[in-house]
């Protein structure tokens, strides 16, 4: 079974959680919260190594170069996270061919279940691409600019959108140049590859894998890594 890099963007600010750091940087569980990310994800077999996506002016990244035994690299990112995820593939090591599989997956998302980047893998590659999410079950409303709820929208067909995600490094790569000169914002790199016309699978995955917004999402995230280790 062939052994896949992932690709951590890390470049944001998190300004939705205040303070001057860096959310990846702020303290979780005796931890920063990128070092019990990038923990999870060396400790999966079938990954071969990190590639870390850092700020220019990154002053706080703590230098890591192996976890587990597994390599990790840097690289530094751009202003949006297609420039930056762009970035990434690039760094990778030579041996990383173009159609070899990537991984890409938040920085701030540390609870990321073993199990599902299993079945991510063995399910995503005969797909030719794939992401982790979940059906939307809770209600859900369209709202105005006073935050009045104007009318309840449809929740079938729609997931929540989750990392990691799994595409081949060439395509993946063509789909965000693509969407970087067309000027778009994208949110994921599935958006990117919807936007070059595929169709990646979505991959049911546990709704722990929380992603660290905000202050509060802190002492979820430290109650869920040990429930999720």
């Amino acid at each position: 079974m062939p052994m896949l890099w992932c690709v951590v963007p890390a470049a944001g600010r998190g300004l939705r959680v205040g303070g001057d750091c860096p959310k990846q940087y702020l303290p979780l569980a005796g931890h920063m919260l990128i070092e019990h990310t990038l923990a999870r994800l060396a400790a999966h077999p079938r990954i071969a190594g990190l590639l870390v996506i850092l700020a220019a002016d990154d002053t706080h990244w703590p230098g890591i170069t192996a976890l587990g035994g597994k390599p990790v690299l840097t690289t530094v990112g751009g202003s949006e996270r297609c420039d930056s995820v762009l970035a990434g593939l690039n760094a990778l090591p030579v041996e990383v061919r173009d159609d070899d599989f990537v991984l890409v997956h938040d920085a701030a998302r540390p609870c990321v279940r073993q199990s599902d980047i299993d079945t991510l893998i063995e399910r995503g590659i005969p797909a030719g691409g794939a992401l982790l999410g979940a059906p939307l079950r809770d209600t859900l409303k369209r709202a105005d600019t006073a935050s009045r709820s104007l009318m309840t929208e449809p929740r079938d067909q729609r997931w929540r959108a989750f990392t990691p995600q799994l595409f081949r490094r060439a395509e993946l790569s063509s789909a965000l140049q693509a969407v970087a000169q067309a000027k778009l914002i994208v949110s994921d790199e599935a958006m990117a590859m919807e936007h070059a016309g595929h169709a990646p699978l979505l991959v049911e995955g546990a709704e722990d894998n929380i992603k660290v917004t905000t202050a509060a999402d802190f002492a979820l995230a430290e109650f869920l890594l040990v429930k999720t280790a």
